[in-house]
């Protein structure tokens, strides 16, 4: 899902009259129900983990 922030700004900041702080402390899912939007997430599944897992591999912090 790709979120257009500077038009949910726009609706955050003008429009639902949020001040920025209260706008930054939500969530996406909590600014998607302000909106009324449906943002249902489907599940991780095992497939979807594992292309996830090779795509963004864990740091070797060397510990």
């Amino acid at each position: 899902m790709t979120l257009e922030w500077r038009a949910l700004q726009r609706v955050g900041l003008s429009d639902l009259r949020l001040s920025p702080e209260v706008f930054w402390d939500l969530t996406p899912f909590e600014l998607s129900l302000l909106l009324g939007l449906d943002l249902a997430a489907s599940p991780l599944t095992f497939d979807r983990f594992s292309a996830l897992t090779r795509e963004f591999p864990d740091a070797d912090l060397g510990g």
